[in-house]
């Protein structure tokens, strides 16, 4: 049988202080290379973004775990409401939010002008930071350590090699 409990950890203050300290240091160091390049959106908004997100997430996690601790006890006096559970399909109201909101913040970042369209990387880092806090909000750390880093390594390793060999095609 599955065991939800192990799936939804109780949210105490370390499981707090630890999901936003890595949604703070992390995305920071996305915040600080887009503020770095002088891009619209830097390491303020990168930050409120995501902690925004991350605080979010870890609310629903409480609620969660809430309902599961709800649920345990009431099973244990009246097993036949177990079928009126819908514990899996609630969680991902919130965050099904978060992500429509930083849509349309993204939107905002993005400028046409006589053609030209700047601003999708930073709307697109303000997207992925969401993502980041919402991951870490789960406390999915090894998974945000891991997409923080990748992010990283687009915007810093991969977009300066694209760039040099671009430059050196024309």
């Amino acid at each position: 049988m599955l065991n939800i409990l192990a799936m939804n950890p109780e949210v105490d203050l370390n499981y707090i202080l630890q999901s936003l300290c890595l949604t703070i240091l992390f995305v920071g160091l996305i915040g600080f290379e887009r503020q770095r390049r002088n891009k619209i959106a830097g390491l303020t908004t990168h930050l409120l973004v995501a902690i925004g997100a991350a605080g979010l997430t870890i609310a629903q996690q409480k609620m969660v775990f809430d309902t599961i601790m709800f649920v345990r006890e009431t099973l244990a006096n009246e097993p036949e409401l177990l079928e009126y559970m819908d514990i899996p399909l609630q969680r991902q109201r919130i965050v099904a939010q978060i992500v429509s909101g930083i849509g349309f913040l993204g939107t905002g970042a993005i400028l046409k002008t006589n053609g030209y369209i700047s601003g999708l990387t930073t709307a697109s880092t303000l997207w992925i930071s969401a993502i980041i806090g919402i991951i870490f909000g789960y406390g999915m750390y090894d998974l945000g350590i891991a997409l923080s880093l990748m992010t990283l390594f687009v915007l810093t390793i991969i977009k300066n090699v694209i760039r040099h060999n671009v430059e050196e095609f024309h």
